[in-house]
């Protein structure tokens, strides 16, 4: 186990520097000149020539290049050019609300997807069966400012249930947290609901066919305990990469949920970033989410090891 944790977080280091090459040379090659748009339309040349110096866009790109994976290195993402504070203060302060809302929406879809799938696979061809599979159809082809605009209109608006947007941190106030927590949830988790509900079920179908099954079932085991204690766990390799691929996903890809409800979380800051050409935060931004997702896989594969020995790397 060790030497697989050690190994990997070795392997992770050159896909981290191919991920901070292209970040650079993307921000790079993209149309605009960010120290004008900073400047504002206004400013005379000198002045942008002055912001120019100040982001040290004045130097050549390798020099950039090398300064800022000099600081990478040593823990320090560099320097707002808007807000002036370091990027890992910015990154830090707007983490509770992503990992809040993406924890949230992970809970929610296990509790329910999971469940729901292994319902299906075991009316598999009824009914019931051809419900979810609907279900799922509808979650993967709404968009989540579709859902999250319903949502708000219904819950919100129409009846008052539940606050329109905004964002209270669980630690202050636990009840309004929770309250403002349940509609972007909801509007996140759905997608997620109907992809390990899928997945779940076609899983579980090919392992309910296997023999082992068969013996269980001609043990007179009852269904329950066959499907818990022998079919789930047999399936859940495919179960647990999805919602673990899910988990990245979610945190990486709040933008959306995040702008729909007005919360101030890293999707939030990654779109104010962007649209103000905010180098360091953005170049910053791009890394914290590729260090999340070799640091979700890594714990996949650790999961992988710990549900089947018969697994080796």
């Amino acid at each position: 186990m060790l030497r697989l944790i050690v190994l990997r977080v070795l392997a992770a280091v050159p896909v981290m520097l191919i991920v901070a090459v292209i970040v650079f040379s993307l921000l790079r090659l993209s149309p605009g000149d960010p120290a004008a748009i900073i400047a504002g339309d206004t400013a005379t040349p000198e002045a942008i020539a002055a912001i120019r110096s100040e982001m040290g866009l004045d130097q050549p790109l390798l020099v950039q290049f090398a300064s800022w994976i000099g600081g990478v290195v040593t823990g320090d993402l560099g320097q707002s050019v808007l807000s002036r504070l370091p990027v890992t203060t910015l990154i830090f302060d707007r983490l509770e609300a992503t990992l809040m809302l993406a924890l949230s929406a992970i809970v929610l879809t296990v509790i329910v997807a999971v469940p729901l799938g292994a319902f299906a696979a075991l009316r598999h061809n009824t009914l019931t069966d051809r419900l979810v599979m609907a279900f799922s159809v509808a979650g993967f082809s709404m968009p989540a400012f579709v859902v999250g605009y319903i949502l708000m209109l219904l819950f919100a608006v129409q009846w008052q249930l539940l606050p329109v947007q905004g964002y209270v941190s669980v630690f202050d106030d636990p009840l309004t947290g929770l309250r403002h927590l349940v509609l972007p949830s909801i509007t996140l988790a759905l997608v997620f609901m109907a992809l390990i509900t899928r997945v779940t079920r076609s899983s579980l179908l090919e392992v309910l066919g296997q023999d082992f099954v068969r013996t269980a079932r001609a043990k007179g085991n009852p269904a329950g305990r066959i499907l818990w204690r022998h079919a789930l766990p047999n399936s859940a390799v495919p179960i647990i990469t999805v919602i673990g691929l899910g988990i990245a996903m979610l945190i990486s890809g709040v933008v959306v949920t995040e702008s729909v409800f007005n919360i101030p979380g890293i999707g939030r800051l990654t779109i104010d970033a962007i649209l103000a050409r905010d180098y360091p935060v953005v170049q910053g931004l791009m890394l914290f989410f590729a260090m999340i997702y070799v640091g979700i896989n890594l714990l996949i594969d650790i999961a992988y090891l710990l549900i089947d020995p018969r697994i080796r790397y």
